[in-house]
């Protein structure tokens, strides 16, 4: 066990739901009426806050507008689209080892909001394999480090003994501003170049990669 603490990013980490939020967004920006977003743009801002990534992806909205564009993205995203969300292959599994090795401690530190991570850990069964969560809206926006030092308090866990696990610089970012080690997964929605920009302590290529070293193996 390489660090008593591992936490992990969501979409685009954990779980293959890039998709889902491109069409998702897409959708929103045309019912409010802001024209459209292309792929690339909103891959871009995955891993942000939902206030974040609007503003970042609409320059001089208003406040009006923003409102409306945020409601009908959250609205499609749970009601309206039928593009499939799924972990990774082998994620599932790798997630029950580390969950079962004693004293091993496991966190997520997302973008979504409380309601969709308490929503797809529901769905999904995955709720029972981590001890602590933050998401966007109950503390700063990523790649702020807030949510990881509000992590490492309520575990009790050393920044020395914990690591973040992400597939955007934003993930990365937060964690080397607080000094924290961190793991750059490539299947994600930032490109490799961009992620070693962030210096990671290790680049998986692969999810087996990802636990195998989490693991010390």
């Amino acid at each position: 066990m390489r660090y008593r603490l591992v936490i992990f990013d969501w979409d685009g980490t954990l779980m293959d739901s890039a998709a889902r939020i491109v069409d998702c967004m897409q959708a929103a920006s045309r019912d409010a009426g802001w024209g459209e977003l292309s792929p690339q743009s909103i891959r871009n801002i995955i891993g942000l806050g939902l206030p974040e990534a609007i503003a970042t992806l609409c320059p001089g909205i208003d406040a009006e507008r923003a409102e409306l564009l945020r409601s009908r993205y959250s609205w499609h995203f749970v009601e309206g689209s039928d593009t499939p969300m799924r972990f990774f292959s082998g994620v599932e599994a790798g997630l029950a080892d580390l969950h079962g090795r004693g004293g091993q401690r496991l966190a997520v530190a997302t973008g979504k909001s409380r309601r969709g991570l308490d929503r797809v850990f529901r769905e999904s069964g995955s709720g029972r394999w981590f001890h602590a969560s933050r998401t966007a809206d109950e503390t700063r926006s990523k790649p702020h480090p807030q949510m990881l030092d509000e992590l490492l308090a309520q575990l009790e866990v050393d920044v020395a003994e914990a690591v973040m696990v992400g597939d955007t610089e934003y993930d990365l970012e937060m964690a080397r501003a607080i000094g924290m080690d961190r793991v750059a997964v490539t299947w994600g929605v930032h490109a490799p170049a961009r992620l070693a920009a962030s210096r990671p302590t290790f680049t998986a290529e692969a999810v087996p990669e990802l636990f195998d070293w989490l693991q010390g193996r």
